[in-house]
């Protein structure tokens, strides 16, 4: 197990920002750690990285306490906090080289980590004249210089455009086939684009974990757009098997919710030749994590 949370509370004053919170994440998992902004997420990560102590439980990271082995867990993470904090007027390979003496790693590691994360173009450079997206690759690679098995990384996208959004999450992408990334971020794109699993906190509490594609894709839960060609009432299409929600949206377009574990779309379409209907369109929707995100935490 890479990473074990078990219980944590954490408490600044009167205000919680950890409820008993519990996961685990495996080897090789890349896990989206999402939230609105105070719901626990950077409290949770400074825990796990040694930063912050927690008032109650317990967290392992590859089975070294935070507490009481803090320079065993350390040497296994590879930490990028919200604000990346970078020394501006140091060359990209100056830094790298003053952070692999304090890491005490072979200085062949910091070509090896400028190749990983894209950096050879811009590594003669001094920090303060990259653009955000590029000294989000010097954070990155200065997290990997000691070869870290697990990677926390606290709103690695913040402040990138597109093309930006998409380097970084390449490279993410890349470092994590073989090691086990935690990842916070508001940008829910991101999350389906690289993570595998999804855990949603809100108020301090986790609402949900579970694998990405089972939180987009539920097994028995379907949406179906349809417009007919003329208006039916709603005691008609109350009669569709295994409907459990139907909201007339506009004019003769009907949004039906289904509990099924089979496509209901023929159902549907018997359902308008039988009383003689034509159907114009038909559709089958699935929520986005967005949406999702939204219905977990709006309370």
């Amino acid at each position: 197990m890479s990473i074990e949370v078990s219980n944590i509370s954490k408490s600044y004053g009167a205000q919680k920002a950890l409820d008993q919170v519990s996961f685990t994440i495996n080897k090789g998992e890349i896990v989206g750690f999402l939230g609105p902004n105070g719901a626990g997420k950077s409290t949770l990560m400074k825990i796990l990285t040694t930063y912050l102590s927690a008032d109650e439980g317990t967290a392992m990271v590859n089975g070294n306490d935070v507490v009481t082995q803090q320079k065993a867990v350390q040497q296994s993470i590879g930490y990028l906090a919200e604000h990346n904090p970078l020394y501006l007027d140091l060359y990209v390979r100056e830094y790298l080289s003053f952070n692999a003496n304090v890491y005490g790693v072979a200085k062949s590691r910091i070509e090896e980590v400028i190749q990983l994360t894209g950096l050879a173009t811009e590594s003669h450079k001094k920090i303060g004249q990259l653009s955000k997206g590029y000294r989000q690759r010097v954070g990155l690679a200065n997290a990997l210089l000691h070869d870290p098995q697990v990677l926390v990384l606290d709103e690695p996208t913040t402040g990138l455009d597109p093309n930006q959004l998409v380097e970084i999450r390449n490279v993410i992408k890349n470092v994590g086939k073989d090691k086990t990334v935690f990842l916070s971020t508001h940008i829910m794109q991101e999350v389906e684009a690289i993570c595998d699993r999804v855990i949603i906190i809100n108020h301090g509490k986790i609402v949900t974990d579970k694998k990405l594609e089972k939180l987009i894709t539920p097994g028995t839960e379907q949406i179906i757009e349809v417009e007919f060609d003329h208006k039916i009432e709603p005691q008609a299409i109350a009669k569709i098997p295994n409907l459990t929600g139907y909201v007339n949206t506009h004019d003769m377009i009907w949004e039906l919710t289904f509990v099924s574990d089979t496509d209901m779309r023929p159902a549907v379409f018997d359902f308008a030749n039988s009383n003689g209907l034509k159907t114009l369109q038909l559709n089958q929707k699935n929520k986005n994590l967005e949406t999702l995100f939204r219905e977990m935490t709006k309370k």
